[in-house]
């Protein structure tokens, strides 16, 4: 091992490298350095320990090799080793000041030089930053220039992330067609092998993985998720095998595979918990929302407490409150959320306008709802992928079902309920059915309610959605004629039912009875209590098949 000169031992750490022999090269590094300490050394075993995921060892060295280029002076080269620190501080710590500190090191570096390869690595490594901060107009001006100094010096790496960053901020900001196009330039770059560094072809297929998977075209990235699993296995990268089970997860949750979602998403928990702690909240919260799904609250709210603060943990808590009845809770975190996003991050915005419609609906605040529902529609327009135009189907037709338009809400349901059967997605499938059926009975065709209600109650046992399943059983048992009947209502619960069932929101029915809003939500809340219902939409429908719109006001 200690044979040959310091170079060649350098140059052979470096052959390792090429080869994916991450041990081999270590050992080739450290016996080099034992000799003689060279920048190159200290910057070829920062790559091998990198690789064997042994971080406090790939700080030591960048470290080391930082210090000597500086010393030698070689500013781009320490640059460059300042650019990779940034990272690294931020993928194994989540350190993003210390980050932020290392990338100002770099510019303080390369400014006064003429470009070359090191300011497009730096302007990459700055735009992904942008971007995961929400700064899609400084991501993409960022990518744009690694990819065109990759083009100009070379760099088959630079040139395919920087049209893969630009690919995902386009896909952020909803203009999917023009991202996808970037990120499929990027993946054949990557696929042709011409990469120096191999995780940049993992990078890549990353960001197109992460994208399919936020604009709901899961097929897609079922597919990219098998050709990342591919370079895991080959390079032996517990990191990227991390991601690659976090993103199966999502897929599989979608897919209605649970019990392998759940594995995979335990997996990449350890995984991360490992190699990048930093990391670990996506399958924390990945797996919470299983969790609720499951009808397992408690379990999915300490996942969130442990994933922290995120867009995604928002979401499945403001997912929790809703299902829990606790509205206001929900619409609160839910606003909070969309004005944290910028108005052009148009499909991160989309989950949080879906659920608000829903929110709003419960509440019967229906022009909230209404504004929260075009907002959603505008994305929508924009993605054009069949399961977000499903999800927004069922959250126009809940709202029309809670405007007393159910005819326009039947036409919406049964089209999602058809895009999401097609595209594999029997948990929304099921849950479509379960507003269909509801509408079904406000039009009286209780055959068909009674039908959808049945296969969705099927699914959802099969699924183990036990809180939809209870949901689906009470539907059913309302179709049948059963549950308390409209005698145990007040009065005043029954005047409330039969202006909610004419469509009017809280505020209008508090007018129309010269009460406050507040009295009206608990009005309603009483009223499902005791006709043991899930929702206002299903109150609704009550009404119309008890016959109470028919008679006279008491």
């Amino acid at each position: 091992m200690t044979d040959g000169t310091t170079t060649d031992l350098v140059a052979s750490g470096w052959g390792e490298l090429r080869e994916a022999r991450w041990g081999a090269a270590r050992q080739r590094f450290e016996a080099a350095l034992s000799r003689e300490e060279s920048p190159e050394a200290w910057e070829g075993l920062s790559w091998a320990a990198w690789w064997l995921d042994d971080g406090e060892a790939v700080f030591a060295a960048r470290e080391a090799a930082y210090r000597q280029y500086r010393k030698r002076p070689d500013p781009a080269a320490a640059a460059r080793m300042a650019t990779w620190l940034a990272v690294d501080q931020f993928d194994f710590r989540g350190a993003a000041a210390v980050a932020n500190g290392w990338l100002q090191r770099a510019h303080r570096l390369l400014d006064p030089l003429e470009p070359g390869p090191e300011h497009g690595w730096l302007a990459f490594q700055e735009g992904y930053f942008a971007l995961g901060a929400n700064d899609t107009a400084t991501a993409s001006e960022l990518a744009a220039r690694a990819t065109e100094l990759g083009r100009r010096f070379g760099v088959a790496d630079l040139e395919m992330l920087g049209l893969a960053l630009e690919g995902a901020t386009l896909v952020t900001g909803a203009r999917v067609d023009e991202g996808m196009r970037c990120l499929d330039e990027a993946t054949a770059t990557a696929l042709e092998g011409e990469a120096t560094i191999p995780i940049s072809g993992a990078w890549t297929f990353c960001f197109l993985v992460s994208s399919c998977i936020a604009a709901l075209d899961f097929e897609r990235a079922s597919e990219w998720c098998d050709r990342i699993a591919e370079f895991a296995e080959r390079y032996g990268s517990r990191y990227m095998l991390a991601f690659c089970r976090a993103e199966y997860g999502a897929v599989d949750v979608w897919r209605g595979r649970w019990v392998k979602a759940e594995e995979l998403l335990e997996a990449a928990i350890e995984d991360y918990s490992e190699t990048r702690p930093a990391w670990v909240g996506g399958p924390l919260v990945a797996l919470a929302e299983l969790r609720r799904r499951q009808a397992r609250p408690a379990d999915a709210a300490r996942l969130l407490d442990q994933a922290g603060a995120s867009s995604t943990a928002h979401l499945c808590r403001a997912r929790l409150a809703l299902d829990e009845g606790r509205t206001l809770e929900a619409v609160d975190l839910l606003e909070r959320l969309l004005r944290r996003l910028p108005a052009d991050n148009g499909l991160s915005r989309a989950p949080a306008l879906e659920l608000l419609v829903h929110a709003r609906a419960a509440r019967g605040e229906l022009e909230e709802a209404g504004a929260a529902c075009e907002a959603l529609r505008d994305v929508q327009r924009q993605v054009g992928t069949g399961p977000l135009g499903a999800c927004a189907d069922v959250a126009e037709g809940v709202l029309a079902c809670a405007q007393g338009d159910h005819d326009r809400a039947r036409t919406l349901l049964e089209d999602a309920v058809d895009v999401f059967e097609r595209g594999g997605a029997p948990f929304e499938a099921a849950r479509a059915r379960l507003e269909l059926a509801t509408c079904l009975m406000a039009l009286g065709r209780v055959e068909g309610a009674e039908r959808e209600a049945t296969a969705a109650l099927e699914r959802l046992v099969e699924l183990g959605a036990e809180l939809d399943a209870a949901r689906a059983r009470r539907l059913l048992t309302s179709t049948r004629g059963g549950g308390p009947p409209l005698g145990t209502l007040t009065p005043r619960e029954r005047e409330v039912l039969r202006l909610l069932a004419d469509g009017l929101t809280n505020r209008q029915i508090a007018e129309r009875l010269v009460v406050s809003e507040h009295t009206v939500h608990r009005h309603v809340t009483n009223l499902l209590r005791k006709l043991e219902l899930p929702s206002r939409t299903a109150a609704a429908a009550y009404a119309v098949r008890s016959g109470l719109l028919d008679s006279s006001p008491a």
